[in-house]
């Protein structure tokens, strides 16, 4: 496998960029069409992740990056694998 690790930002991992073989690289998320699919509201996919929506609002529109542990929290409750719920930008 090429990627190398996550970036750090501040002091806990984000997910929205990776690392692939000494290049960064952006990742897009399908957290919205996912959350739609599903039926859930940004408060309510916010309160089974222990997040405000405003989180939720953030890390749709790029805005933030969740952490690795927020990350997988997100893809459990939208019932995806992390590298299905942020895939590379290209």
């Amino acid at each position: 496998d090429d990627i190398l690790s996550y970036t750090d930002r501040r002091r806990e991992t984000a997910v929205n960029r990776i690392i692939r073989k000494g290049t960064v690289i952006d990742l897009k998320n399908q957290i919205r069409s996912r959350r739609k699919e599903l039926g859930l509201s940004q408060e309510e996919l916010a309160k089974k992740c222990g997040v405000s929506r405003q989180t939720v609002n953030a890390i749709e529109n790029n805005k933030y990056d969740p952490t690795l542990s927020l990350a997988f929290r997100l893809a459990r409750e939208l019932g995806m694998a992390v590298d299905g719920l942020f895939t590379p930008i290209e």
